[in-house]
């Protein structure tokens, strides 16, 4: 198989990447860091043996996924402060002629609001729709602590949805 096989996934990595960095820009610059890091270390991804076309492409896009996600969680630990889209600071406007853009702003906004790991777990199991065995193995953690992050997750974004202010304290991931 070709790296151009990769090629595909792209509309589902900027997705992802997007609903995990929150801004476009960061975004295109994630899913090229990926693509780059692929090309790279393609002599390292092995095809499912007797594998389906299909299940050779979901073994890929799970590949690309995990890739993806190292180099966040890289480039998180590694900066000095999070990179946060500023929607605290949008303007508020009294008269909402589009009430469903204003429920996407609260969402992204929530979205935010959430740490990275559980970012990461919601968008993998909600937004991508794999099962909590994938998004384990893509994570690297076990997968009590997918079910955990994720129960966690859907609890804090039903709670900022609802309009609860988000917790001004910033916890550090500790190994």
């Amino acid at each position: 198989m070709k790296v151009d096989a990769a090629l595909v996934h792209i509309p589902r990595l900027r997705r992802y990447a997007r609903a995990l960095a929150g801004d476009a820009a960061l975004a295109d610059d994630l899913v090229q860091d990926t693509l780059e890091r692929a090309c790279q270390k393609w002599a390292l991804w092995q095809p499912p043996a007797a594998a389906t076309a299909e299940q050779v492409q979901k073994a890929l896009l799970s590949w690309l996924l995990t890739l993806m996600h190292n180099l966040y969680a890289n480039q998180w630990q590694q900066s000095s402060r999070h990179r946060m889209v500023a929607l605290d600071e949008a303007q508020d406007t009294p008269h909402d002629p589009m009430p469903r853009l204003a429920l996407q702003l609260d969402l992204e906004r929530a979205l935010a609001h959430l740490t990275p790991q559980a970012r990461e777990v919601l968008l993998l199991i909600g937004m991508e729709q794999f099962s909590y065995g994938e998004a384990a193995q893509m994570l690297g953690v076990p997968v009590g602590t997918v079910m955990s992050r994720l129960s966690r997750a859907r609890e804090q974004l039903r709670r900022l949805m609802e309009g609860e202010r988000p917790a001004t304290t910033v916890l550090r991931a500790v190994k």
